[in-house]
């Protein structure tokens, strides 16, 4: 059964264990996670947010990086395995390539999370709800356009139209837009490509045709990020302009927040957090327990300062606020989900 025909999702109770009661429990000795791209920001958030709370529970996370290489991340996995480690973590690099090594976990007795992406034949998969998180920030942009902009609404999407997850969000953005300022329109979808570069040059060439945006929103950090940076380039003031990102991946976002006038809207991920959920998710498959197909890890919309809620940051590096974190509720069901793209 495909995770996105939502059957069980976790309540917030089921989410939020703390570590007192996981100590309650048996602890795997050694978890194993591949990851699909351990140079990304994102990533290396969700494996410090996986370490520090495997280092609280007494548990060795191994991780190695598949640099977005199926191959490798075959071959890690099944090292992984072979090696006997108590429960498996996967970032897919796809969801086709990971099946097998779904099987051959299963074989071998070694539980197995999925991160981020679902794929078929899995037990749990830890993860966001995409449409909600554009969704939200998209009230906050059309509240911030109805207070700032004018009323009007006319939107360059840097999107990346190859996975759902990303579909999802620039739906779910607009549709939350639409909510306050029911005329918004879609000017550019684009395929950023989920990067810095490629979003910068097709926001540029989008840019050169049609300039008439008022909004920027980003899939990503690097969608929105050169998103605007195509604006800057092309000598155009911030001035009666919004730029939303999406994420909350790094210092990118914090840095661009204090410092460039426009960007005021981050949908936040929180991937340290997603990293402690998905121990959690490894702890209870250790011991048997029941677990819902996709556990909900939370977002929340910040904007302006918000984000000094939940992080802090000394000009070199951020160190998460756990208990601000923590208490965010995450959904007990997606809005929408994948499945909602085939109807």
């Amino acid at each position: 059964m495909h995770w996105s025909k939502s059957i069980l999702f976790a309540s917030a109770a089921v989410l939020a264990m703390g570590a007192a009661a996981a100590h309650a429990e048996n602890m795997p000795k050694r978890i194993g996670y591949v990851t699909n791209y351990a140079t990304h920001e994102w990533y290396q958030n969700v494996i410090k947010g996986m370490k520090a709370h495997g280092k609280d529970l007494g548990i060795e996370v191994e991780v190695q990086d598949a640099n977005l290489d199926i191959a490798k991340q075959v071959a890690a996995a099944e090292d992984f395995i072979a090696k006997g480690v108590d429960v498996l973590i996967l970032t897919p690099v796809n969801e086709e390539g990971v099946v097998p090594l779904l099987r051959q976990a299963k074989a071998a007795n070694i539980p197995v999370v999925l991160e981020g992406n679902p794929v078929k034949g899995m037990t749990t998969m830890v993860a966001i709800c995409d449409y909600d998180t554009g969704y939200f920030s998209g009230v906050e942009a059309g509240k911030y356009a109805k207070e700032k902009l004018g009323g009007a609404a006319k939107v360059m999407n840097v999107g990346l139209p190859l996975l759902s997850a990303t579909v999802l969000r620039s739906q779910g953005f607009m549709d939350g837009l639409k909510t306050i300022i029911p005329d918004a329109v879609m000017v550019h979808d684009l395929d950023g490509g989920g990067n810095p570069d490629r979003a910068l040059e097709v926001s540029s060439a989008a840019l050169a045709k049609n300039a008439d945006i008022n909004i920027i929103y980003g899939i990503n950090d690097s969608s929105s990020l050169g998103g605007l940076q195509a604006w800057k380039a092309a000598g155009k003031s911030q001035d009666g302009l919004l730029t939303v990102g999406t994420g909350g991946e790094g210092l990118a976002f914090i840095n661009a927040m204090q410092n460039e006038p426009s960007y005021r809207i981050e949908a936040a991920m929180f991937p340290e957090k997603e990293g402690f959920t998905t121990i959690d998710a490894a702890v209870k498959l250790f011991n048997n327990e029941q677990v819902p197909e996709h556990i909900v890890s939370p977002t929340a919309p910040m904007t302006g300062e918000d984000w000094k809620k939940y992080y802090d940051y000394d000009g070199t590096a951020r160190t998460i606020k756990w208990d601000a974190v923590n208490a965010l509720q995450p959904p007990a069901k997606c809005m929408k989900t994948s499945a909602d793209l085939k109807k």
